[in-house]
């Protein structure tokens, strides 16, 4: 590799690739027709080159500042809070050769917030200015349970108070409401009022709250812009500290207005992004310059660390709480010759390549970051490159000062007009550098010179064209052709800087540089043409997953293999076993407000599917899953699941849940007793029935053997007499006389 490039001096060969060495030894290789210099540090040592002599500087990291992280905000240490770490490095790069660095960030417990609520004074919003008059109190309130150190301050703007903007004629200058009968009194227009500054008095923000009246402009945008941007850079007047995390709540009913917006009322010159607070506190410039763009807004919001909050006063505790539950770098003044990389290490202790944020964390969490750093090329001498890698809304930065490893030590022993070199080139780590018209190793030749003895030297091997074909042989050495597309080098000329692979017809893919034939690609590149990204960022789904675990990521992109698993991120599928559940969070915190989505304000991140509810839930549509689950309260929510054709997945709600309600016990026992009673009575009813049938049949029989009796029915045949008469015959023989009768 290293030799292939055949580099002609030992800067050249450190630029070919980040293991070459370069041998600045004067006898190295003398006795052979040919050799290099350039070659891996081992091999130069195997072929004779003593190691002092061995050109091979390496990228080196120094930390200069690393103050360990703080764990707590406020207190009598407030003003040295550290939430990163290191805070000072320099790096020393050789070009092609990656370097990591690993920073660690905090965010803190008890850290101090300063927040400006800026408030849009136009009528339309005169029903929300009732609904703030306490808001001091309420914000204090939520805020005190994440921080002890918690100001607020106020402002209010309406519109540049000049035509078209706002109304110009003279009976609406102190009454632009003049007229209007829905609302007759409001105060004149103006573009953006500071009220009042940070401070930690609640009352003094309430107070000032209620001293505040709308007023009236013409056309619907809002003037939001000039207010934010005023109240970003005027940090004395606004008062925000340095060592506090800054939140500027920006509430309005419409969209504001945007650069060139002005041309309608002959604005023509830009914004200068600089702080206009006239002596009033009101913003001088409104109607001498155009509203700023939003490029503009967003570098100063970012160049003093402001979180910009669109939204309405009861979810701001939230939205706090979830701007504290990230963590996201970004990077300044970036120079274009280094490429950056960064892996995340977040709280489950995974690393995630290409990532540079962390999500759901808690107050007091630590993540790390590892950065890679490539130096692609080298500048000119002298050139001080420096960056700054900063966490968002965060004070706290980590400055990387970066020095280049492109000069040779030997370099600067470098002898002019040396007697090695003739007397005619300058000899310098090695090797002579010849004046123009001569060449050679010692400048011992003439341009034009040649030879059979130089046109074997300038044959690759046996048989091969002199210089490739792409060249001159003269004085032993190959004069290499100059070419449209791009430079011919090597000792053969066998190599240049064009013929390697190429991706939509960009050279490496626009992401490499071609070295003989080969793509050396970038940091953050692979690919035999460079054009497969290592960063996986765009994979990662809005729930933090890789591919929503159904995939992996390949060249920047996810490859799903989930069956039925689809999408940027393989976010969309129907048909996984886990599809429901999934589904089901969104359900409940987009129709509810309710479950694990709806207290940490991912839901609108998360959830972007559209959602409709009905009355009546259709399960027979082709592609549609049925879903249900049981609530808290053991009703069952029912919702189907479908791709449309146009990518959105639509989901199909109930509007209620199906509660079934449950039996009530007094009645059960009631109807229990009753059916025990009842079941009693039916058997009494029955066995009474049986014995009067029974009865009844008796008694017929009865009667039946009565009827067929002889007897008189005044005798009863049953009755016998107590008295019997019974009658004996005798026979006497007493003097010879007989008897007949009766004995008694």
């Amino acid at each position: 590799m290293c030799m292939s490039g055949s580099a002609t001096s030992c800067e050249e060969c450190l630029l070919i690739h980040p293991s070459c060495a370069w041998c600045a030894q004067e006898d190295f290789g003398r006795g052979r027709s040919l050799t290099s210099r350039c070659d891996f540090s081992q091999n130069l040592l195997k072929r004779g080159c003593d190691k002092h002599f061995i050109e091979y500087p390496t990228s080196s990291i120094n930390v200069l500042q690393n103050i360990p992280l703080s764990s707590k905000g406020s207190g009598s240490t407030q003003y040295d809070v550290v939430q990163i770490m290191p805070q000072k490095i320099s790096l020393s790069l050789r070009p092609g050769d990656q370097t990591w660095f690993s920073l660690q960030v905090r965010q803190v417990e008890d850290y101090p917030v300063d927040l400006y609520y800026l408030m849009d004074l136009s009528l339309s919003m005169k029903d929300d200015l009732d609904t703030i008059r306490n808001l001091g109190t309420k914000l204090a309130h939520e805020m005190g349970k994440l921080t002890s150190n918690f100001r607020l301050g106020f402002g209010s703007f309406v519109d540049k108070n000049m035509s078209p903007f706002s109304y110009m004629a003279p009976k609406y200058q102190e009454n632009p409401c003049d007229g209007y009968k829905l609302f007759p009194n409001c105060v004149p227009s103006f573009g953006f009022r500071h009220i009042l500054s940070l401070t930690d008095k609640v009352d003094r923000f309430n107070e000032e709250v209620q001293k505040q009246m709308v007023s009236r402009n013409r056309d619907a945008p809002e003037g939001g812009f000039d207010a934010i941007l005023q109240a970003a850079v005027c940090k004395e007047k606004i008062g925000w500290r340095k060592e506090a995390f800054h939140l500027l709540v920006f509430a309005t009913d419409d969209v504001p207005h945007l650069a060139l917006d002005g041309r309608l009322g002959g604005l023509v010159h830009p914004h200068d992004g600089q702080c206009h607070l006239n002596d009033n506190n009101e913003y001088s410039a409104s109607t001498k310059m155009d509203y700023p763009s939003l490029a503009l807004l967003g570098e100063k919001l970012s160049e003093n660390n402001i979180f910009l909050i669109f939204a309405v006063t009861k979810r701001l505790y939230v939205i706090y709480k979830s701007i504290r539950s990230k963590v996201e770098l970004s990077v300044w003044d970036h120079p274009e010759d280094l490429s950056l990389s960064f892996t995340a290490t977040c709280q489950d202790g995974n690393p995630l390549p290409g990532l540079r944020k962390c999500a759901d964390l808690k107050i007091g969490d630590t993540v790390s970051f590892n950065v890679s750093v490539e130096a692609r090329s080298c500048p000119p001498r002298g050139t001080d490159r420096r960056f700054t890698i900063k966490p968002v809304g965060f004070k706290d930065r980590l400055e990387v000062a970066v020095d280049y490893e492109c000069d040779c030590g030997c370099s600067r022993n470098a002898q002019n007009n040396s007697i090695i070199c003739s007397s005619i080139g300058t000899y310098n780590c090695g090797t002579c550098q010849c004046e123009p018209g001569y060449l050679g190793a010692r400048c011992e030749c003439q341009e034009g010179e040649t030879s059979n003895m130089f046109l074997s030297a300038c044959r690759e091997s046996e048989g091969k064209q002199i210089c490739s074909g792409r060249g001159e042989c003269s004085c032993n050495q190959c004069l290499c052709y100059e070419s449209e597309f791009g430079k011919i080098y090597g000792s053969f000329c066998e190599c240049d800087d064009f013929s390697c692979a190429r991706h939509k017809g960009i050279l490496c893919s626009g992401h490499g540089e071609c070295h003989c034939g080969e793509c050396k690609c970038h940091a953050g590149y692979i690919g035999d043409n460079c054009n497969c990204s290592t960063e996986t960022s765009g994979c990662i789904s809005d729930d933090g997953q890789m591919c929503s675990g159904r995939g992996s990521c390949v060249c920047g992109r996810c490859q799903c293999t989930e069956p039925g698993a689809f999408g940027e991120t393989c976010e969309k599928c129907p048909t996984c076993p886990d599809a429901c559940g999934t589904k089901r969070e969104c359900i409940e915190c987009r129709l509810f407000n309710s479950g694990r989505l709806a207290d940490n304000e991912t839901c609108q991140r998360q959830c972007k599917d559209r959602i409709i509810t009905v009355e009546t839930l259709k399960t027979d549509e082709p592609g549609a899953v049925l879903c249900l689950y049981k609530t808290d309260d053991d009703c069952v929510m029912k919702f189907t699941y479908s791709e449309h054709a146009s990518g959105q997945s639509i989901l199909s709600a109930l509007k209620e849940p199906e509660c079934v309600r449950g039996p009530d016990a007094l009645m059960v026992l009631v109807a229990v007793v009753g059916s025990i009673l009842l079941v009693g009575l039916l058997l009494l009813a029955a066995w009474k029935l049986v014995i009067t049938i029974h009865d009844r049949r008796e008694f017929a029989r009865f009667q039946s053997a009565r009827s067929r009796a002889r007897y008189e029915m005044a005798s009863n045949p049953l009755y016998k007499h107590p008295i019997s008469t019974h009658f004996v015959e005798t026979d006497f023989s007493m003097y010879s006389k007989s008897y007949n009768g009766g004995l008694h």
